[in-house]
C-alpha cells in the first residue's frame, strides 16, 4: 500500500463536510470537517430487495436505472449513519476522504523519478532508487526470505534487505562496487522494527487489535514471523450496510434525541423534522430554546462519532507492510557478512564458443579460440609488471625487474631477475631469480595453487623468491606461502584496472597494479583460568626491495576477526575488532549522527580480543583486513 496521497487526489473532491452538512464551498480540512464525495448508489444488477422505495429528508427515492447496490435494511443503515445524500432526483453515497486514505500501487511509480527535491546522492554512477527496489522487495518478499541480486552496483538491494529484514546475498565482478557496498553497509544505520515474536512486538499487537496478550509465551525473536505494522480501516458500503450494531447505537441515541427535538419544536412552536433543525440558535430564542438545542446538536454529534467508531471497528483492515512499528530508543546496524570471492575455477561461457558450436566442446578440453584468450590475458599481466614492478603498502619500496620473460611451465608463467638491496648500510646488492605465477582471470587464488605453483619453483636450479599474482585470494592462501624452506612466496594483489582495458589503465598509478600485503603479527596466550585471549601487535610487512620482513604498527589494520573454535574449513566470525588511526570513534559517532556508547566502542576498537574458552576444535584462527580490503587469514595451534 502506498502512503496518504491527500495531496494528489485533493482536486477531485468538491466538498467539504461539517458535523454531518455538505458544504458546496470548500474550506481547509480541520476539527470537524472532512473531505467527502458524493458516490453512485446504484448498480446495473437488480432484485426485488434492492428495488424499493427509501424516505431521506422527507422525499421518497427509487434506483434510476438497476437497483441500489444494497438491501433496504442496508439502505437504512447508511441513512442512519449519515452516509445518502440527495441531490435532485438522485440518491448519493457519501464517501468521506478517510474510508480509506490509501490506493494500491499500480505499475505506475511516479514517486520513484531521479532528480528534483529528495534525490539521493548517488555513489555509483549506476546506482539504483532505494524506493524502487525497496517497493519490489516489499511485495514480493516476507521478513527472513533470502533475496539475491546477481549486479550488486553500489548495494542498494542488500542495503534495502538488510534494512527490512531480509537475508541477501550480492554478486558483482568489479571489487570497486564491492568496496563501495562493503562501506555503505558498515557506515549505515537503520530503524528498529518491533518483531511480532518479541515481548514488545506482543503488547503493541494487543493495543492496536484491542485483544488481550497471552499470558505466558515463549519468545524466539524469529524474524521470519514478520513485524508488527500498522493498519487502517477500509470502510466500504458493504461494511457499513452490514454493521448491525447501528441499528443498536441509533436507537439508544434517538432515546436523547427525540424527546429533546418534541421540546424544542414546543418552544419554538415549529414541527421540525431532524433533518430541518438548524445549525446556529436564532438570538431572538429564548434561553430555554437555545439551551434544548445545544443539547440536541451534542446528542447528535455524540450519536454520529459512536456510529463513526463502529463503522471503524467493523470495517476490514489493510496491513500497511511499508510501515511497521518502531522502537524511537534502538538503533540498528548492519549484521555480519562476509565478502566471498569465486572459486578458482574457469569456465568458458556459451557467448565465448564459435558460432555453431554453443553446447559444444564440454568435454574439458581447451579449444584454441579460449587458449589464445588466456595467452592473451597473461602477456598482458606481464607486460604491466615488467612495467610497474610490485609495491607493498610503503610509497618507495618497490621490486623493479632487471629481467622478466616468459617460462612455459604449468603453473609458472614467467621467470626473471632483479637486484636486491643490502639490508643494511654495508654489504653489496645482490641479484636474485625470480619466478612468477598469474593466477585466474575470472576467480580466486587458493592453497592448491599456490602450493603448485611453489612445487615446480624448488624444481631444478630453483628459484629465490616465487611472487603469485591474482586480482583475489583465499584467506588460507597465507597458511600455505610457509612451507617451502628458503623459497619465499608472496603474494601480490592485482589492481582490478587490469581487467578493464588500456584505457582505464592509462589512469592508474603503475605504483598501484601489483601490491603485496604483509603478515599479521600476533600473539596468543593462555591465562591461568585456561581461556585465551589473541593480542595482534601490527603487519609484518614485506620490503620487496631489500627481501627483509619487519614489523609495522596496527595503523594499517582497518580490523581484524577471531574465530574462536575454527574446524579447518570455514571461517566465522565470532569476535570482531577494529583498529586504524584518524579517530575512527568520532568517524562512526558522524556516520551514525548519534552519540555512541564509549565503554561499548572502547571494546570493539581494541588490538587485544576478549577473553574465550579454549577451542574443542584445538584451533583458532584470525582474518586481518586492511585499509585497501586485502585479507589475510592466521591458524594457531591450541592445546
Amino acid at each position: 500500500m502506498s502512503k496518504d496521497y491527500q495531496q494528489a487526489v485533493e482536486s477531485a473532491f468538491t466538498r467539504f463536510e461539517v458535523d454531518g452538512d455538505v458544504l458546496e464551498t470548500p474550506v481547509a480540512e480541520s476539527d470537524g470537517a472532512r473531505l467527502v464525495i458524493l458516490d453512485n448508489l446504484t448498480s446495473r444488477s437488480a432484485s426485488t430487495t434492492t428495488t424499493q422505495a427509501i424516505n431521506v429528508n422527507g422525499s421518497e427515492f427509487l434506483p434510476r436505472t438497476g437497483g441500489w447496490k444494497t438491501n433496504t435494511v442496508g439502505l437504512h443503515r447508511l441513512l442512519r449513519a449519515n452516509r445518502l445524500f440527495p441531490k435532485g432526483n438522485s440518491l448519493l453515497y457519501k464517501r468521506y476522504f478517510h474510508d480509506f486514505a490509501y490506493s494500491p500501487t499500480t505499475s505506475l511509480w511516479r514517486d520513484t523519478q531521479s532528480g528534483g527535491i529528495g534525490r539521493e546522492a548517488n555513489v555509483y554512477v549506476v546506482q539504483t532508487n532505494t524506493k524502487v527496489i525497496e517497493r519490489c522487495l516489499l511485495m514480493t518478499t516476507d521478513p527472513g526470505d533470502l533475496v539475491l541480486d546477481p549486479t550488486c552496483g553500489s548495494g542498494t538491494t542488500a542495503y534495502v534487505a538488510e534494512q527490512w529484514g531480509r537475508r541477501w546475498i550480492t554478486i558483482d565482478t568489479s571489487r570497486v562496487a564491492l568496496a563501495l557496498t562493503r562501506t555503505r553497509l558498515m557506515a549505515a544505520k537503520y530503524p528498529y522494527y518491533l518483531l511480532a515474536d518479541s515481548p514488545e512486538g506482543v503488547m503493541k499487537e494487543a493495543e492496536v487489535s484491542g485483544q488481550l496478550p497471552p499470558e505466558s509465551r515463549k519468545f524466539e525473536y524469529d524474524i521470519k514471523k514478520g513485524f508488527i505494522y500498522k493498519r487502517v480501516p477500509h470502510i466500504t458500503l458493504k461494511s457499513i450496510a452490514n454493521n448491525e450494531e447501528i441499528d443498536v447505537i441509533h436507537a439508544k441515541w434517538q432515546e436523547k434525541l427525540e424527546p429533546t427535538r418534541k421540546e424544542l419544536n414546543k418552544l419554538l412552536k415549529q414541527s421540525w423534522e431532524e433533518w430541518q433543525i438548524p445549525r446556529e440558535a436564532d438570538d431572538k430564542w429564548p434561553e430555554k430554546a437555545k439551551q434544548l438545542h445545544k443539547e440536541w446538536w451534542s446528542y447528535k454529534r455524540s450519536r454520529q462519532k459512536e456510529i463513526d467508531d463502529s463503522i471503524a471497528r467493523r470495517a476490514d483492515t489493510e496491513l500497511l507492510y511499508d510501515q511497521p512499528y518502531e522502537d524511537n530508543k534502538r538503533i540498528r546496524v548492519t549484521g555480519p557478512f562476509t565478502v566471498e570471492s569465486l572459486s578458482p575455477h574457469r569456465v568458458l561461457a556459451t557467448a565465448d564458443l564459435p558460432a555453431g558450436q554453443a553446447g559444444e566442446n564440454l568435454d574439458g578440453t581447451v579449444s584454441e579460440q579460449e587458449a589464445k584468450k588466456q595467452q592473451d590475458f597473461v602477456s598482458m599481466i606481464l607486460e604491466n609488471l615488467r612495467k610497474a614492478g610490485v609495491q607493498n603498502t610503503i610509497k618507495n619500496e618497490r621490486l623493479k625487474f632487471d629481467r622478466l620473460e616468459s617460462f612455459a611451465g604449468v603453473w609458472l608463467h614467467a621467470q626473471g631477475e632483479y637486484t636486491e638491496s643490502p639490508s643494511t648500510g654495508s654489504g653489496q646488492a645482490q641479484r636474485k631469480r625470480v619466478a612468477v605465477s598469474i593466477g585466474p582471470e575470472h576467480g580466486t587464488v587458493g592453497p592448491q595453487f599456490v602450493k603448485e605453483a611453489a612445487k615446480e619453483a624448488v624444481q631444478g636450479v630453483g628459484f629465490d623468491l616465487l611472487i603469485i599474482c591474482g586480482f583475489a585470494f583465499d584467506p588460507h592462501v597465507s597458511e600455505e606461502v610457509k612451507r617451502y624452506g628458503k623459497l619465499t612466496v608472496q603474494t601480490a594483489r592485482m589492481n582490478p584496472d587490469l581487467a578493464m582495458g588500456d584505457e582505464l589503465l592509462k589512469k592508474t598509478g603503475a605504483g598501484n597494479l601489483f601490491m603485496v600485503f604483509g603478515e599479521p603479527d600476533m600473539d596468543v596466550k593462555k591465562q591461568k583460568d585456561g581461556k585465551i585471549v589473541v593480542d595482534i601487535k601490527g603487519l609484518d610487512v614485506y620490503d620487496p626491495t631489500t627481501g627483509q620482513i619487519r614489523s609495522s604498527s596496527t595503523d594499517d589494520i582497518a580490523c581484524w576477526f577471531v574465530d574462536t573454535n575454527y574446524n579447518g574449513e570455514s571461517f566465522f566470525v565470532r569476535h570482531a575488532y577494529f583498529t586504524g588511526k584518524d579517530e575512527p570513534y568520532e568517524k562512526l559517532k558522524r556516520a551514525l549522527r548519534a552519540e555512541i556508547d564509549e565503554a561499548a566502542w572502547s571494546a570493539l576498537y581494541s588490538t587485544k580480543s576478549r577473553p574465550f574458552d579454549s577451542p574443542e576444535t584445538g584451533k583458532i584462527a584470525v582474518k586481518v583486513i586492511n585499509h585497501y580490503g586485502d585479507e589475510v587469514l592466521k591458524v594457531f595451534e591450541v592445546k
